[in-house]
């Protein structure tokens, strides 16, 4: 039993999807800040002519304040042309940005919406759950990629800037134009650098990501008997049911035996009740059959009713093991059970 309850079991497509109900999705931070990066990198080349006019015009506008009286409209007025400058560069960057945020989501675990994550938990403020998830093997994990991508990635940053630092005293001596040009290849640079950084740190995240939600999931073998019985129903359960609806269907049968033109019979074990309504059918049809017990109920309707009995055992074993309920003859069989026919409506004077 113990065995039983060891979590040992990949999880269930079942598990899986109602994990994802729930919002319970293998999400890596850095994939998405990956693709988020790089969107921002190639949105920056783009829109930097764009956003390198409005700097200069916001430098100029400052320079042509000089030796100005500034009094409350003057203030609001270079409020206004900050605020709108700073929009105008920054906006089309940050659309483009939370554009690839939610592109990098949808590409992990496709579309999901789910309201069961914002809703009210108690066991969410529970402290000594809370204790537990503090010091769980996940939060270490955690923990760790964090501070060894914040080491990695601003070491190596700083490395760069420390060089370019360095240069600054001849970049001061550039035109605006050519300093805007210097600035743009640096930070392409950097850029590009800790991009490669992240995007190790995220393959491997993704991986250890999905291990975790994957090994999280896992089930035990009772849980899985247990998925299955639900899905399917308790076995004793639907074979109560089956054995209902064979009890039913026996029922009807056996009500549609007055109606035979003939029982054909082993004479023991088999008996076949036959039907033939040329208004209805070309061919007869087998209303009801059966083998030992059912055989011998039929017999007895049929004698009860006045429906011929005919002992044939090899006609009576192929139309038993040939042909289903409530289906007609096979033309294999027309002949020996037009011979049967022809016997019962010469005795009925048909």
């Amino acid at each position: 039993m113990a065995d039983d309850q060891e979590k040992t079991e990949e999880p269930t497509p079942k598990k899986i999807d109602d994990a994802r109900k729930e919002g319970n999705v293998p999400k890596s931070q850095d994939a998405s800040g990956v693709v988020t990066l790089f969107v921002a990198i190639l949105a920056t080349l783009m829109l930097f002519p764009f956003m390198s006019e409005h700097m200069v015009f916001l430098v100029k506008y400052y320079f042509s304040l000089i030796g100005s009286d500034v009094d409350k409209e003057a203030m609001f007025g270079i409020a206004f042309v900050t605020i709108r400058e700073f929009l105008l560069i920054v906006m089309p960057l940050a659309i483009a940005v939370a554009i690839a945020g939610v592109l990098a989501a949808l590409s992990q675990f496709g579309f999901l919406f789910t309201t069961k994550a914002i809703v009210p938990d108690l066991k969410k403020i529970d402290p000594i759950k809370g204790v537990k998830n503090l010091v769980s093997m996940k939060k270490v994990i955690d923990s760790l990629k964090i501070t060894l991508k914040s080491f990695t990635t601003l070491g190596v940053g700083f490395i760069f800037l420390s060089y370019y630092i360095l240069e600054l005293p001849t970049v001061a001596l550039f035109g605006l134009g050519d300093q805007m040009q210097w600035l743009q290849e640096k930070m392409l640079v950097i850029a590009a650098v800790m991009l490669l950084i992240i995007f190790v740190y995220a393959v491997i995240d993704i991986i250890i990501v999905r291990k975790q939600y994957f090994d999280g999931l896992k089930m035990s073998v009772q849980e899985i008997k247990d998925e299955v019985k639900n899905m399917e129903g308790d076995p004793l359960v639907k074979s109560k049911i089956r054995q209902i609806q064979m009890q039913a269907a026996r029922k009807r049968m056996m009500a549609e035996v007055p109606n035979a033109d003939v029982v054909i019979t082993n004479p023991t074990h088999y008996a076949v009740a036959i039907k033939y309504d040329t208004q209805k059918s070309h061919a007869p049809v087998v209303i009801a059959k059966g083998m030992d017990n059912v055989a011998q109920q039929i017999k007895k309707i049929a004698r009860e009713n006045g429906v011929h009995i005919v002992q044939n055992p090899p006609l009576a074993r192929s139309l038993y093991s040939e042909v289903e309920l409530d289906r007609t003859i096979p033309e294999s069989l027309f002949g020996a059970v037009a011979e049967v026919l022809a016997y019962v409506y010469k005795m009925n004077k048909k």
